[in-house]
């Protein structure tokens, strides 16, 4: 019973892995249904999709007295109920944990949140944007000072926190196999963001304080970073020791590049990091992408080109790597969609099954929770169910 993204996606990677994922919507359905067209002419919303493919859905109104019953219901034949609804409002409607363990005490109850469930900000509102971005210190550690702040894309941090939630929820699975009980397992955009981050952190928590992100010209870094090749893309180059600088140096033909030692003991001083940094993208703007990335590659150095959404969406490394798959559009054609982060060689589960149509599933699900016909058409016809 979520809703936008960071519970929807967890439960849409769990039903790609094989679980039977029913989605509880409102009869106003996902906000993310809006947000791209689903007709006929254009078939499939892909962001709706994205984190709701292979799921069934029904309808519940739970603003109606009965609805919580019927909620309970099904949940006595669930093992997981994933909600990010705000703490306040499960209270209210007496679906937070303390009002239902006693009666599903087998239940793994995960709730996503903005900033946990205790303190002064628990059950305030937040997108990734602002609690997994903003208020974890993400955004300050990246943005470089003296810059105007910039927002992550949409839905970048809920899918860091939904892969934190599938681990928790299933470590939690694991657990009730042994003691029988299930529990609560709550994930926070907030937490996740500070774990995403935790190189920075850790070293702020340590000391005091941490190196964050400054313009390009003001890196330390004089031969790690961005470079542009003479058909004007750029390629990140990350030659970690000596070792690989020279081989980096040697790539590109640069013996003046070569003489040069990033690593000792002078290699801090702006003048000196100046005059490598020069050399390098004198170095680099000798050659084209494809030249550069050929090179590097043949000598086993870390490096990868900067790559357009379109670029990448039609790159081999992100076909090979399985980034994409193909789904149902419920229209009776297929489109393809980003993939969950893991895959199971040498058998698993067949994907691509279609996001469900708003309350699509409502009967069927009903009728397998042990609801006759005559009692699913009086939950229908009082607005129960939809």
């Amino acid at each position: 019973m979520s809703t936008w993204v960071a519970g929807p996606s967890a439960a849409a990677v769990m039903a790609d892995w094989g679980a039977d994922v029913v989605k509880i919507e409102a009869p106003g359905g996902d906000a993310t249904r809006a947000l791209a067209p689903d007709t006929p002419d254009s078939p499939g919303n892909p962001i709706f999709t994205n984190e709701n493919r292979g799921k069934r859905g029904i309808v519940l109104d739970m603003k109606q007295p009965g609805s919580r019953d019927v909620l309970l219901t099904l949940l006595k034949q669930a093992d997981i109920f994933i909600t990010n609804l705000r703490p306040a409002s499960l209270s209210r409607m007496r679906l937070d944990y303390d009002s239902i363990k006693a009666d599903l005490p087998q239940l793994i109850y995960g709730i996503v949140t903005s900033y946990g469930l205790t303190g002064e900000n628990a059950g305030a509102p937040a997108f990734d944007s602002t609690g997994f971005w903003t208020a974890s210190g993400a955004a300050g550690a990246t943005i470089p000072a003296g810059q105007e702040p910039f927002s992550i894309r949409p839905g970048f941090g809920d899918h860091v926190t939904a892969i934190s939630v599938v681990a928790g929820l299933l470590a939690a699975l694991h657990e009730r196999a042994a003691t029988g009980a299930g529990r609560l397992v709550e994930a926070s955009l907030i937490r996740a963001g500070t774990y995403a981050i935790g190189w920075d952190m850790g070293r702020q928590l340590r000391y005091g304080e941490a190196t964050t992100n400054v313009p390009r010209a003001q890196s330390e870094r004089a031969v790690a970073g961005y470079f542009r090749t003479s058909d004007g893309h750029w390629v990140l180059s990350l030659p970690r020791t000596e070792q690989a600088f020279r081989k980096l140096a040697a790539a590109l033909d640069a013996p003046e590049l070569a003489a040069q030692d990033p690593f000792g003991p002078d290699a801090a001083d702006p003048a000196t990091l100046a005059r490598i940094r020069l050399l390098a993208d004198e170095a680099f703007a000798r050659f084209t992408l494809e030249e550069v990335c050929a090179r590097l590659r043949e000598l086993d150095i870390i490096h990868a080109p900067l790559r357009s959404l379109g670029e990448a969406a039609g790159s081999a490394a992100s076909r090979d790597a399985g980034c994409f798959q193909e789904v149902a559009d419920g229209w009776g054609g297929t489109f393809l969609t980003t993939a969950g982060p893991i895959r199971f060689p040498g058998g698993a589960p067949p994907t691509g099954r279609a996001a469900p149509r708003l309350g699509e599933h409502t009967r069927e699900v009903l009728t397998a929770a042990g609801y006759d016909p005559a009692a699913i058409e009086r939950l229908l016809q009082d607005g129960t169910a939809v």
